[in-house]
Formats: C-alpha cells, sequence, structure tokens
C-alpha cells in the first residue's frame, strides 16, 4: 500500500508520461491485462488512458486494472489511470519512505 508521499512521487514522475494503452468500448479483457503486467514489469509507472466510447467509470476501470495487474492505483484525473508496480528485475524508481 503506498503512502500519500510516495503517491505524489509517483504522480509527479507520471506527469510527463503518455499513455501506453487505451481501454476502448471492449472494456477490459485478459489479453489487455496480460500486456499490461508485461509493460509494467519493464516500466514500473505507467499511464492508461480511457476512450470516449467507454461509458464504464474510469475510477472503476482504474481499480480493476490495478487488482488484476497486481499493481498500485496512483491516481485516476479524468480519463487517465496511473499505475505502479515495482519491478522484481529492472527497479528503476526509489521510493520515499
Amino acid at each position: 500500500m503506498l503512502t500519500g508521499k510516495q503517491k505524489r512521487y509517483l504522480r509527479s514522475l507520471a506527469h510527463h508520461l503518455d499513455p501506453v494503452f487505451q481501454v476502448g468500448k471492449g472494456g477490459i479483457n485478459d489479453h489487455l491485462i496480460r500486456h499490461i503486467e508485461e509493460a509494467i514489469e519493464k516500466r514500473e509507472l505507467m499511464k492508461v488512458s480511457v476512450l470516449n466510447n467507454n461509458a464504464d467509470d474510469p475510477k472503476e476501470i482504474g481499480a480493476e486494472l490495478a487488482e488484476q495487474a497486481g499493481a498500485e492505483l496512483v491516481q485516476v484525473i479524468g480519463k487517465t489511470i496511473i499505475l505502479y508496480k515495482e519491478s522484481r528485475d529492472n527497479k528503476t524508481i526509489e521510493l520515499p519512505r
């Protein structure tokens, strides 16, 4: 579980990132989850955008993505979701305590 200080730090790092994946009208599926798990292992921090043709609430989508991918939900702002997961092999982000 991330502290408020850690979430603020991760939000500052994610500010300049571009979304890596998009969730469209098809919603969340196993294929998307698998790709997110692979990408977040390499990057640790990533953005996912929810397209306008998806009628679901972005906060619910973010919570479901984080749970299924084993990641932490850092923030949902508008239709952009920020996810973080500490990498086993490619650790580059050092979180504040």
